[in-house]
C-alpha cells in the first residue's frame, strides 16, 4: 500500500492540478487572483485547411480542398489521406515544442463538422477524442486549450477561412445556422465546463456582417450564445472577436457578461501603440481585459516589436500557425515532395491529370512530410517571439571559424538593425503588400534569399541587395592574423559596391564586383 500512495503522489506532483481562468478586471487571472498573461500558438491548417498553407490553387476553402481531393481520387483514398493528414500535423511532440518554446496556452481552430455530422444530425464522437487527446497533451505539457470556432454553421464570414460557399450565411440565413451554432456550443460547455485546463471558449473566428448588416446583429448574437452557454457552464472565459476580421468592436460594448474577454487580431500594420490605442481605450473604459488572440504572417522583426508592444501593455497573445508547407513564417516547415509539387502544377493547370494512384501517393507523401521530425525549423521565428533581446543582441546562426569558408544566407539572429539591416523588412500594408524576403526562402528576415544555382555554394543565396543594407557575422578567429577575404558574387553588370567591416571598423576597400553576366 506504502507504494502505491507514494506512485499516486509523484502523479500528481508530475501533473500540477490548473485552476479555472477567469477575467478580473482588465486582467485575466487564475484561481488565486494571480495574473496570467497567455503566451500561444494556434494549430492553424490542422483541423480546418487552408489553402494558402498547402500551396493550393483557388478559393482554398476546407470544403473546396476536400473536393478537389476526391474528384481525383476517390471517396475511399481521400479518407485515406485526411487520416494520414490530422494524424501527422499535430502530435504530441508538437505540442511538446510548442510548450519548450515559452509558451503556456494553445489555440484550436475547429470546424463544426469535426464536432457535428449535418448528415445525421448528430455529435461525432471521433471529433470530440481528437479534442479529447489534445487536451490530455496539453495537460501534460502545462498548457491551457482555448476552443476556436474557426468554421462555424453557415460561414461567419464570406472567406475560405470559415469555409463559406462565399456568403456569410450565419447573418443572411439566421434562422437555419445561428440555433445550430448554440447547440454546438452548449454540447462544448456541458462536455467541458469542469475543465480547467480548458482556457476559455473563442465563440466566433474573425466574423464579418455583410454589408446593410448593424453590428448589433452581431451583438445580439454574442449574447445569446454566451446566455446559452451560461445556463450550463459558468466557470470559462468566453473571447469575444470584433466584427471586420475581429478588428472592429462598434457596438459589442458595454460588456455582457462578468467572465469574457475582448478579442482583437493583428495582422500587416505597424506594430505600434497607435494601432491598438483604440483596444486599450475599450478596455480602460469598460474594464475587461484584451487577448490578441492572432497575428502572424509577416516578418520576424514585425513579430519581435508586436510582442514587445502586447507585452509592454498586459495583453497576452496567440500567434499564427506552429507549422505549414514550404513556409518561413511558421517556426515548423515541412518540405513539399517532388510528387506532391507534380499533382500542385495540374491543378494550376500546368501539367496533364495524374493517375489515381500517382496522386494518392503524392498526397500521402505530403502527410508524411507533415511529421515534425521531417520539418525545417525556422529558429528565427522562435526567437523573435521569445527571446527579448531578440531586438539588441546577435547572436550566432552557425558557427563560423577563421580561417574558414561563411555562408552567406548565416548571418546573425537578430533584428533588423541588429543581425543585418535591411531597407524592407516588414509589411505594414495590408494582405499582398511588400515582400520582407523577395525570394520567399529559408529564413523570414528582411534579407532577400533564394535558392541558389551555384554548385560551389550552399543550396540559398542574398539574391537582392540594396545602398546601405548590410549582413553581420559572429566570427571566431584563430590564429589571429592577416587574412586574405575572398567572396563570391554575381552581378550581370558589374554593378553595386561592397565593403568589409570588423567591429564596425572598415579594413577594406570598396570594391566593385566584376561583370558576370547574370543574376547566378
Amino acid at each position: 500500500m506504502k507504494r502505491i500512495l507514494t506512485l499516486l503522489f509523484l502523479i500528481l506532483l508530475a501533473f500540477p492540478a490548473y485552476s479555472f481562468l477567469k477575467s478580473s478586471g482588465q486582467q485575466i487571472v487564475d484561481s488565486t487572483g494571480t495574473p496570467v498573461l497567455l503566451r500561444g500558438y494556434g494549430l492553424g491548417g490542422w483541423l480546418v485547411p487552408e489553402g494558402y498553407m498547402l500551396h493550393f490553387p483557388g478559393f482554398g476553402s476546407p470544403t473546396a480542398i476536400r473536393n478537389m481531393i476526391e474528384d481525383l481520387i476517390g471517396p475511399q483514398n481521400t479518407a485515406q489521406f485526411y487520416a494520414a493528414y490530422e494524424a501527422n500535423y499535430v502530435t504530441e511532440s508538437d505540442i511538446e515544442a510548442i510548450a519548450g518554446w515559452g509558451c503556456n496556452s494553445i489555440r484550436l481552430p475547429f470546424h463544426y463538422r469535426t464536432l457535428y455530422d449535418t448528415g445525421s444530425g448528430t455529435f461525432r464522437e471521433e471529433g470530440f477524442a481528437v479534442v479529447d487527446s489534445l487536451l490530455e497533451w496539453c495537460r501534460r505539457n502545462e498548457l491551457y486549450l482555448i476552443l476556436d470556432m474557426h468554421c462555424a454553421p453557415g460561414g461567419q464570414n464570406g472567406g475560405n477561412i470559415s469555409d463559406s460557399d462565399g456568403e456569410a450565411r450565419l447573418w443572411t440565413e439566421p434562422q437555419l445556422y445561428q440555433p445550430l451554432t448554440i447547440l454546438i456550443w452548449e454540447e462544448i460547455a456541458e462536455r467541458y465546463k469542469d475543465e480547467p485546463q480548458i482556457g476559455g471558449y473563442d465563440l466566433l473566428n474573425e466574423p464579418v456582417l455583410p454589408d446593410g448588416y448593424s453590428a448589433q446583429v452581431l451583438r445580439d448574437f454574442y449574447i445569446e450564445l454566451t446566455e446559452a452557454i451560461r445556463q450550463i457552464d459558468t466557470n470559462h472565459i468566453v473571447f469575444i472577436e470584433g466584427n471586420w476580421y475581429a478588428t472592429d468592436f462598434t457596438l459589442l460594448t458595454p460588456p455582457w457578461d462578468s467572465n469574457m474577454a475582448y478579442s482583437f487580431h493583428k495582422y500587416w500594420s505597424t506594430p505600434d501603440l497607435g494601432s491598438i490605442q483604440g483596444y486599450l481605450s475599450m478596455r480602460s473604459q469598460h474594464n475587461v481585459p484584451l487577448w490578441m488572440g492572432e497575428s502572424g504572417e509577416n516578418s520576424n522583426p514585425w513579430f519581435y516589436s508586436a510582442i514587445q508592444l502586447f507585452e509592454s501593455q498586459g495583453i497576452g497573445w496567440c500567434w499564427w500557425a506552429h507549422k505549414k508547407l514550404g513556409t518561413t513564417t511558421s517556426p515548423f516547415s515541412a518540405v513539399l515532395p517532388a510528387n506532391y509539387q507534380t499533382l500542385l502544377n495540374y491543378w494550376n493547370g500546368q501539367g496533364g491529370q495524374p493517375s489515381v494512384t500517382f496522386a494518392t501517393n503524392a498526397l500521402l507523401q505530403m502527410a508524411e512530410a507533415l511529421k515534425i521530425d521531417q520539418c525545417e525549423v525556422r529558429q528565427g521565428v522562435t526567437r523573435a517571439l521569445f527571446d527579448p533581446d531578440f531586438g539588441t543582441q546577435a547572436e550566432p546562426f552557425a558557427s563560423h571559424a577563421i580561417p574558414g569558408a561563411i555562408d552567406a544566407v548565416h548571418y546573425d539572429f537578430g533584428s533588423n538593425g541588429v543581425g543585418y539591416t535591411d531597407s524592407d523588412y516588414q509589411n505594414t500594408s495590408g494582405s499582398g503588400g511588400s515582400a520582407w524576403n523577395s525570394g520567399y526562402e529559408y529564413r523570414n528576415d528582411g534579407v532577400d534569399i533564394e535558392r541558389s544555382q551555384d554548385p560551389l555554394g550552399n543550396a540559398y543565396n542574398v539574391g537582392w541587395t540594396a545602398p546601405g543594407e548590410r549582413l553581420n557575422y559572429t566570427v571566431e578567429v584563430s590564429p589571429g592574423g592577416i587574412y586574405r577575404f575572398q567572396m563570391r558574387v554575381a552581378s550581370p553588370n558589374g554593378e553595386g559596391k561592397i565593403v568589409l567591416l570588423v567591429d564596425n571598423q572598415q579594413v577594406s576597400d570598396i570594391v566593385t564586383p566584376p561583370a558576370t553576366g547574370d543574376w547566378q
